[in-house]
């Protein structure tokens, strides 16, 4: 397994540099509360690209990180309103971030956050339509391998440049839960692709974070596990940004908010 740069200790790095942040499902919950961490912990002259399908809620946010300390200071804000499910929505991600870029930036972070529950109320047997299946795993699955694949081949290993690829993960991704085929499947099958990232790309930083039970609109998933031990989305992403920070994480690494 890659562990980290071990010129990279984690007194000297404090911050996430100056830094291009693609951040899907952004608009709100965990991937709101991201840009929010990240707006913080980057270098004036950073750039965070926000992707979701809300236009309303994304320039909402642009809004907020402009008028903030960050913003004043030279923090860039882009919102990129795409389906990820779709071809043209990925591009359209890739693009805005290709334009975003500047030489004076040192670190490509891209957050895969965006996902869906699916229906959680249906067993295996009752899931025959293929069509169904397939719409679920394109948007969970597919596009998260076309864009970080994409992403990677536009800001290809150089000198100077650091590159975080994350995805946001799950216990579903390692255990098995009845009726829930679809959200099991998606997050087992995304964690697996970048496993397998970190195995091929030695110099990529690769994490797979688990932010356990959110307090979000994802009331079913949080009630199930949960049991009424709801996380703030703010407690699990300061967990997430001290992984960062200290980088001293294995690549490709499943790590839970409660091994921390």
């Amino acid at each position: 397994m890659k562990k980290n740069n071990p010129t990279m200790s984690s007194t000297e790095c404090r911050d996430l540099g100056r830094a291009l942040c693609i951040i899907t499902g952004a608009s709100r919950g965990f991937g709101q509360t991201i840009a929010r961490n990240m707006s913080r912990l980057v270098k004036p002259g950073s750039v965070l690209v926000l992707v979701a399908r809300s236009g309303d809620d994304l320039r909402a946010l642009q809004a907020e990180l402009a008028e903030s300390e960050a913003g004043r200071v030279g923090l860039v804000v882009e919102c990129v309103v795409a389906d990820l499910g779709q071809p043209d929505g990925l591009e359209a991600v890739v693009r805005r971030s290709q334009e975003s870029f500047s030489e004076d930036l040192d670190h490509i972070i891209l957050v895969n956050n965006a996902a869906s529950l699916g229906d959680v109320s249906r067993y295996v047997k009752s899931f025959t339509n293929m069509a169904e299946v397939d719409s679920y795993l394109s948007l969970n699955v597919t596009s998260s391998l076309c864009l970080t694949a994409s992403i990677l081949q536009a800001f290809p290993q150089c000198p100077g440049l650091r590159r975080t690829v994350i995805n946001i993960t799950s216990l579903c991704a390692l255990q098995p839960f009845r009726s829930w085929v679809l959200y099991c499947t998606g997050k087992a099958a995304r964690e697996m692709i970048f496993r397998v990232l970190a195995e091929e790309e030695p110099d990529l930083r690769v994490l797979n974070y688990s932010p356990g039970p959110l307090d979000t609109a994802m009331k079913s998933f949080s009630d199930m596990f949960a049991q009424g031990q709801l996380l703030t989305c703010e407690e699990s992403c300061a967990k997430l940004m001290k992984v960062l920070l200290d980088d001293n994480y294995t690549s490709g690494a499943h790590i839970d908010i409660y091994d921390l």
